[in-house]
């Protein structure tokens, strides 16, 4: 999260707005909302991810690195999941992303 924290000026550019859900309780899930400005929802559940679309682990109870890129119509045009740290969407991907999609409307 820290990232798009970071990129958050170049994400605003291309109209991105960001948000994020954890399956902590509300303690813990602030420690990380005071470090960023945008959203982040706690207490996630099987249940919240299964709505969500995000793919929920039995073994530790919580939702597995899920992201996804919605048009301004709020439909997914991009998802994406990882099973660990490895394959997360980064910042720079989502910008490049929205680009070639408003690239492509305009066609």
């Amino acid at each position: 999260m820290a990232a798009f924290e970071k990129a958050k000026q170049d994400l605003a550019a291309v109209g991105a707005k960001v948000v994020a859900a954890s399956v902590d309780p509300l303690d813990k899930a602030k420690e990380v909302a005071d470090t960023v400005s945008f959203p982040v929802a706690y207490g996630a559940t099987r249940e919240t991810a299964d709505r969500i679309g995000a793919w929920w682990e039995d073994r530790r109870s919580i939702i597995q690195p899920s992201e996804f890129v919605l048009g301004a119509d709020g439909k997914v045009r991009s998802s994406t999941y990882s099973s660990g740290p490895i394959g997360r969407i980064e910042p720079a991907d989502v910008v490049k992303l929205i680009n070639f999609y408003e690239k492509q409307t305009k066609k």
